[in-house]
């Protein structure tokens, strides 16, 4: 959809979140992300020429040892892989999907009217029986796809509820293994249909914790959808106290509602200690506050250790990123759903989704434009505990190769991402995947 297209009339996955909220190259074969080598084996070393990081006006060329960029010369033997002068650009980090409601690759869906996140869930539910291909294939579909656009790690959220069991975090686990060589997936346990009016979902979170299965347990608007504020946060607080993994909350609720909300999940978080191991994700009770309101709230979110999550689905909804990271609020930016019963639109490229960060906020300069890419890739990378990519010695060497000018006219214009490296091996070509 286009960001500045008027509303449509009639009820939108958008409306309701608001409503209910108020290159050519030799071929390589991939292979696990960045590694020390192992005593008395010869380094694994490529050595990408004639690139042109960030738009340089001069090419160089990039080294990459065992994963890792380096300033010293190549091993003898290293693999050599020509850019032609493409620009090497940071790959970025999803921090927030849901591959395993996807139809993407599947016959086209018509979708059925929906006006709160109940009937969207039942929606769900229709879906998940009616396609025929098995989940963890459509996820493993959808995440390759979002490999060749340039992904390296993503935070992937997977329904936990009676009506899917564990199928969702099963699924994507599965494609997680798969793509293991190419993509970082934190899996996060959500709870779509509730945790307390929904029996049996609390069990199910339970399981999936304990197992090991997931890295994060989610929420969801404990007051305007749970209607059970209390019991919902102790929870989900208490599963994650218990297991020792994250949470990662989804907070579509407006106004007073999200703010209560949202100051409830800041007490928990340091009553328990969980600092650094806490999102919110949407948290569209943020944009519009005033100054001053939101100065404090984010230096409590900061002292917190709270991160946010954001997919920009407007600009009156878009969280406003400067100013929670001047205060030390660490933001990352999210595909959302992708062509899932909740709308046709989407496709898991975070290279468009930087892109329309920087629409729905007006960016015109460069430096502007340039920030919009930089929430997509260090924002989410440091969301999810990753080193981040500067494509100098030391970083990992996980960049992606274009043709352009520079970073903010490629954010623009979204060429086609012709080669994807994943730990210094070309994991995608021209949009394919290259194998392991």
């Amino acid at each position: 959809m286009h960001p500045h297209s008027p509303a449509a009339t009639g009820l939108t996955r958008r409306g309701v979140l608001v409503g209910t909220a108020a290159f050519a190259g030799a071929a390589a074969t991939a292979t696990a992300p960045a590694a020390e080598a192992a005593p008395g084996r010869p380094a694994r070393a490529t050595v990408f020429k004639n690139v042109r990081p960030y738009g340089a006006k001069q090419p160089t060329d990039l080294v990459a040892v065992d994963g890792l960029l380096t300033s010293g010369p190549a091993p003898h033997g290293a693999e050599v892989v020509d850019g032609g002068g493409r620009i090497a650009l940071p790959t970025l980090v999803d921090a927030h999907i849901h591959p395993d409601k996807t139809a993407w690759g599947e016959p086209w869906v018509s979708r059925n009217p929906a006006g709160s996140i109940a009937e969207y869930a039942e929606e769900d539910v229709k879906l998940y029986h009616a396609l025929r291909t098995p989940l963890k294939e459509r996820a493993e579909r959808l995440m390759g796809h979002a490999v060749t656009r340039g992904t390296r790690a993503m935070r992937a959220h997977a329904d936990v509820a009676p009506a899917f069991d564990l199928a969702g975090v099963e699924g994507v686990g599965s494609a997680r293994r798969n793509l293991r060589h190419a993509l970082d997936v934190e899996i996060v346990a959500f709870p779509q249909h509730g945790v307390i009016r929904t029996p049996g979902t609390r069990e199910l979170l339970e399981e999936a914790a304990r197992t090991g299965a997931v890295d994060r347990i989610g929420g969801i608007d404990p007051i305007g959808f749970d209607e059970a504020l209390d019991e919902q946060l102790d929870v989900v607080f208490g599963i994650a106290d218990r297991h020792g993994v994250g949470v990662d909350i989804h907070l579509h609720e407006r106004a007073a509602t999200g703010l209560e909300s949202l100051r409830a999940i800041i007490a928990r978080t340091r009553a328990l200690s969980l600092q650094g191991k806490v999102t919110v994700s949407h948290v569209f009770c943020l944009p519009g506050l005033p100054g001053r309101e939101l100065d404090q709230l984010a230096a409590e979110l900061a002292d917190a250790g709270i991160s946010l999550t954001t997919v920009a689905p407007s600009s009156d909804l878009v969280l406003p990123i400067d100013r929670l990271r001047a205060h030390g609020v660490e933001v990352g930016l999210g595909s959302d759903g992708v062509r899932d019963s909740w709308s046709p639109f989407g496709n898991a490229d975070m290279l468009h989704r930087a892109h329309l960060l920087a629409w729905v906020g007006d960016a015109r300069l460069d430096e502007e434009l340039e920030a919009a890419f930089r929430t997509g890739a260090d924002g989410g990378a440091r969301l999810l505990g990753l080193p981040e990519t500067d494509l100098k010695p030391g970083s990992p060497a996980d960049f992606l190769l274009v043709r352009g000018e520079c970073l903010p006219q490629i954010l623009v214009d979204l060429p086609q991402r012709d080669l994807v490296v994943r730990a210094g091996r070309v994991v995608a070509r021209d949009g394919e995947l290259t194998g392991r």
